[in-house]
């Protein structure tokens, strides 16, 4: 999984190229979803970056994050 930089706005189409094999409606519908419901805004030039709810909610994840990430390490490989 490619890394993002959360304070870059990025286009829907960068988006995309970043999720190999994904139908191209599942990004398009989620961007739409996160617009709604006001974590990310779209910028006169079509680019996406979060918006202070959305940065707080990736805060807010972080904690989950870091656990999950352990919780994986632990886990005993297939």
């Amino acid at each position: 999984m490619q890394l993002v930089d959360r304070a870059e706005p990025v286009g829907a189409r960068a988006l995309l190229d970043r999720c190999p094999g994904l139908s191209s409606s599942v990004p398009y519908d989620r961007l739409r979803d996160l617009t709604a419901a006001g974590l990310i805004v779209q910028d006169p030039s079509d680019q996406y970056r979060l918006t202070p709810s959305g940065r707080s909610l990736g805060t807010a994840l972080d904690p989950l994050d870091a656990w999950s990430k352990r919780w994986a390490r632990s886990r005993p490989d297939p």
